[in-house]
Parts: structure tokens; C-alpha cells; sequence
């Protein structure tokens, strides 16, 4: 087995013994079992930062087996400056959610675990896979272990939000597994992406292999207007639950434009960037001002994740340096703080059973370490310079100026909302006087929650004050895919 192989099947067989494990009583023994498997999973994954060329737009460690000769379907892996680091913050962030979880979670520990172990597993799995078939076995084999988590461990609503969820993404799924038969028959008979993107299609094919693709990723992402199952499903979802599907899962949708829709489709891509654009620029604008009413807040932050990975679809499809990078960088960053901001929710629902903003109030005074974390993370949901939230919109901005003044202006005037329904929410839940009796209660945050909230606190920040690693590893590859994309594939 490569390391790629490793960074995928590690955390699916700990995930599979923990599935073994199978009593309450062993809770305990589960929870060490997850820790483990989960740190085992990220360490298996920090030799890919050892040997991985930064300079090279090439496929690194790639692996290909024979799966399914029959239909010419292969085991094919491979990792460039693109994929690399969601590799890492899938496994980091499995680890952080184990932690967060412990106290939380008291029935099925065993499955809860296990379920995002696996999950953590099949999510490295699309983010290697250089096979389309292997991929969307990856993109939707995902939908289980997640649908499980919402279904049986979420809120009141659950069943409906699970059921949303699966729904949602597999219609859209359902699309893109035509566009890849079509490819399939059109390459003669291979699922190799590399053979793709060499394929002479024509306008109209790839106008409908565009659109195909869309309505799969969208859905993911989530773009308007097909966004509504996100916050629904986030109000329902466990706080580990919120947490994955925020920081990792939504990244699938943003991914496979990367991989998938521009340089297959790149003539279609360029000819519907401006319906992409209007659409991203929509979820920046208009979703920013629908979080600013929200009473929930894990409604607010759900649409404010809509409204950040606006600015990464809008990134995408200007096609510049600056745009893709940042895009990327802006995936990377949400990764942190949006799993940042749900897992402090959660640690306030954990205490109060409650997620309403007017619950609260002078959070502050009781939980004051708590407090100095819920700031920082919040101002990088903000996009505060020196946090990590800053690093990609400023670079999809300036990309959108370069391209378009008036469109670079309308997503810059997006950052005003942002700190709008942001700093509002800290300011009624965290400020002021002791809201009521519960919040006089409050005790602050216990070794394990704030060995949690560091871990991501300095994440932030070093991505913040130091963005460089991040965005040298993917500049050779996103040059790459440029250059691919200007070229027109019509045929004469």
C-alpha cells in the first residue's frame, strides 16, 4: 500500500473495529479506540508535507491497480498541489472532532465514532482519486456515514434533514454519473481523468457535461439556490456532525469544479462563468443579509458558510491566479473556522440545550477563556487581516478587481455583512450583563474543550500570519490548470 492508500484505508478499518465494539458499557475503551485511530489516520498523512514537490504540477505518489478490468475501471490515486491539503485537514480536522465529542456523545458511541472514521476515509478517498468511477464511488459513498450521523444522532427534526440531505445530493449525483458513462464512451472505453481532459468534445457536449457537473457540485458546495438543505441539516446534525460537514464536505462540491468541470468542459466553463459569477456573487450578497436575521446560531453560521463558499465558486470561474489560489485558500481557511464556530456552539449547547441567540447573553462573565476564543474565531469568520479567514477572500478580491472593478466591488461589499450578522451574534450572546439564570450558571471551558479550541485557535492564526506554505504548495498546479483551461479544445 502507498501513502495514499494508507491516508484512506487506516481510518476505515479503525472505523470498522470500533463498529465491533459494540455495547455502551465499552464507551470508554470506544472513545481511546477513536482517538487513536483518528491520530494514527493524520500521522499516516504528514509524510505526504515530507516528500511532496511544491515545484512539480505533476500527479505525486501516484498508485493504479486493476479494479474492474471488465469496464477498464481502475484503482488510481494520485495527489498535486490542488488536492494536497485537504488530504491533511480531512484527517486533522477527524481528530479535533473525536476530542470534541467525547462527553457529548453517550449512546452508539461505538457506531458515532466509527461512522466518522469511515467518512474520514471515503473523503480522503475523492480527494486522491484520479479514476471517474473511483471517484464518484468516493463522492457518494460519503452521503452514508453522514446521513447515519444526522439521522441518528441529531435534533428533534432529524429524519427530515437526513432525508434532505441524502435527497439533495443524490438527484444532483445522479447527473454527473451520465456525463461520466458519456465520457466514458467517448474516450473509448476508459475512466482515466487524463485521457478526459485530452478529449476534442465538441460545444454542445460540453456545455451538457458542464451542466451536469453542476448540478452535482452545486448542491454540494452549496450554491443559490440550491442551498436550502444546509442550514436545515446543520440545525438537525450533531456538533460533530455540523463541524465535518462544514470544514470538509462542502470542499467535495468546490473540488470537483477543479478537477472535473473546468478542465473537461473548459470552452463551456468560459462561456458560463458569468452565470456562475452572478450565482456566486447571489449566496456572497443576498445569503450574508438572510444570516443577519437568523435567531439560531447555528442557522447564521450554516448561511455564512453558503455566503464564504461563494467566494470561492467566484474565485473559480474568473480564471486568474489570484482567483483560483484564493478560492482554494479560502476552502482551506473555512475548513478551520467554520468547524471553529460550530464546535463553540457546541460547546454552549452542551451546557444550555440551547442554540437561540436570546438564550444567552454576557457569556463572558462566566466563561472568560471560552469568551477569548468565541472572539478570534469570530473575527476570522469576519475576514479580520491576521486571521486565517482573510488570506482568501483578499486574494479572490483583488483577482475580481483585476477582472472586473464592479464585480470585485460587489464581493468586497460582502465582507460589511459578514462582520454585520458576526460581530452582532457575539455581541448578544457573549457581552454585556449576565442574560439569565443559565448563563449565571455557566463553567468555563475544562482541559479537553480548550486543548480543542487552541488546536484550532492556532490553525487560524498561523494560516493567517503565514499563509505562504499554503499557497506554494498549490501554485504549480493551479498555473497548470490554466494554462489547460485558456486552451481551446474545439475541434477545427
Amino acid at each position: 500500500m502507498g501513502l495514499l492508500s494508507l491516508a484512506i484505508w487506516t481510518p476505515i478499518a479503525f472505523g470498522i473495529v470500533l463498529l465491533a465494539l459494540g455495547r455502551d458499557d465499552q464507551a470508554k475503551t470506544v472513545r481511546w479506540v477513536a482517538l487513536i485511530g483518528a491520530l494514527v489516520s493524520l500521522l499516516v498523512t504528514l509524510p505526504l508535507y515530507g516528500q511532496f514537490d511544491s515545484h512539480s504540477a505533476a500527479m505525486q505518489f501516484v498508485e493504479n491497480a486493476p479494479w474492474i478490468e471488465r469496464f477498464n475501471i481502475n484503482y488510481h490515486l494520485g495527489l498535486d498541489g490542488i488536492s494536497f491539503w485537504f488530504v491533511l485537514l480531512t484527517a486533522f480536522i477527524n481528530v479535533i472532532v473525536v476530542i470534541a465529542s467525547w462527553e457529548s456523545i453517550t449512546s452508539r458511541v461505538n457506531q458515532y465514532m466509527g461512522a466518522f472514521l469511515i467518512l474520514s476515509g471515503l473523503m480522503i478517498g475523492v480527494f486522491c482519486a484520479l479514476d471517474g468511477m473511483l471517484f464518484y464511488v468516493f463522492f457518494e459513498a460519503t452521503l452514508i456515514p453522514m446521513y447515519l450521523i444526522i439521522g441518528i444522532w441529531g435534533g428533534p427534526n432529524k429524519i427530515y434533514a437526513a432525508f434532505k440531505f441524502f435527497l439533495y445530493t443524490l438527484m444532483g449525483s445522479l447527473l454527473m454519473l451520465i456525463a461520466l458513462v458519456y465520457l466514458y464512451t467517448q474516450s473509448g472505453g476508459s475512466f482515466d481523468l487524463a485521457t478526459w481532459y485530452a478529449l476534442p468534445l465538441s460545444s454542445t457536449a460540453q456545455t451538457y457535461i458542464f451542466f451536469a457537473f453542476l448540478a452535482a457540485f452545486a448542491v454540494k458546495v452549496p450554491m443559490w439556490p440550491v442551498h436550502t438543505w444546509l442550514p436545515d441539516v446543520h440545525v438537525e446534525a450533531p456538533t460533530g456532525g455540523s463541524a465535518v460537514l462544514a470544514a470538509i464536505m462542502l470542499k467535495l462540491g468546490a473540488y470537483g469544479f477543479l478537477r472535473f468541470s473546468l478542465p473537461i468542459a473548459p470552452d463551456a466553463s468560459h462561456e458560463w462563468s458569468g452565470l456562475m459569477i452572478g450565482l456566486s456573487l447571489i449566496a456572497v450578497v443576498y445569503v450574508g443579509l438572510v444570516a443577519m436575521v437568523q435567531k439560531d446560531m447555528k442557522k447564521l453560521v450554516a448561511y455564512s458558510s453558503v455566503a464564504h463558499m461563494g467566494f470561492v465558486t467566484l474565485g473559480f470561474f474568473i480564471f486568474s491566479d489570484l482567483g483560483v489560489s484564493g478560492g482554494i485558500v479560502q476552502m482551506i481557511a473555512h475548513g478551520f473556522v467554520s468547524a471553529a464556530m460550530f464546535l463553540s456552539i457546541g460547546v454552549l449547547y452542551d451546557r444550555v440545550h440551547s442554540r437561540e441567540i436570546a438564550a444567552y447573553g454576557g457569556v463572558v462573565n462566566t466563561m472568560p477563556k471560552f469568551a477569548a476564543f468565541a472572539l478570534l474565531f469570530s473575527m476570522a469568520n469576519c475576514g479580520l487581516p491576521g486571521t486565517a479567514g482573510f488570506v482568501g477572500e483578499w486574494m479572490v478580491i483583488l483577482g475580481a478587481v483585476k477582472f472586473n472593478f464592479w464585480i470585485g466591488f460587489a464581493a468586497a461589499s460582502a465582507l460589511i455583512f459578514g462582520a454585520a450578522y458576526t460581530l452582532w451574534m457575539f455581541k448578544r450572546v457573549y457581552l454585556g450583563p449576565v442574560g439569565n439564570h443559565h448563563v449565571k450558571d455557566l463553567l468555563d471551558i475544562n482541559p479537553r474543550e480548550f486543548l480543542v479550541m487552541a488546536l484550532l485557535a492556532a490553525s487560524v492564526l498561523y494560516m493567517g500570519i503565514y499563509p505562504k506554505p499554503f499557497t506554494d504548495v498549490m501554485d504549480a498546479s493551479v498555473t497548470q490548470l490554466l494554462k489547460h483551461v485558456a486552451l481551446s479544445k474545439l475541434p477545427n
